[in-house]
């Protein structure tokens, strides 16, 4: 999810993508994507609902490591 996306940001797709989901359904794996790398902008990102964070420019292991721990199993 890029955080400073155009017409709606990040924590606002974000918050909608979460309001949609149901109780012990399966969860959208969201991760932050971003420019920002400011101590604290983790958190936030977390804070917000997102499932991790990764701060540009994104190394394609990092990107791996992610995907396949948020994987949802077959």
């Amino acid at each position: 999810m890029d955080i400073h996306r155009p017409e709606m940001n990040g924590f606002e797709a974000t918050r909608l993508i979460r309001e949609q989901e149901t109780p012990g359904g399966l969860r959208v794996p969201i991760t932050a994507i971003t420019a920002n790398a400011m101590q604290g902008d983790r958190k936030v990102c977390l804070a917000a609902g997102m499932d991790d964070y990764l701060a540009k420019p994104v190394r394609a292991v990092d990107l791996y490591e992610i995907m396949e721990r948020l994987a949802v199993p077959n």
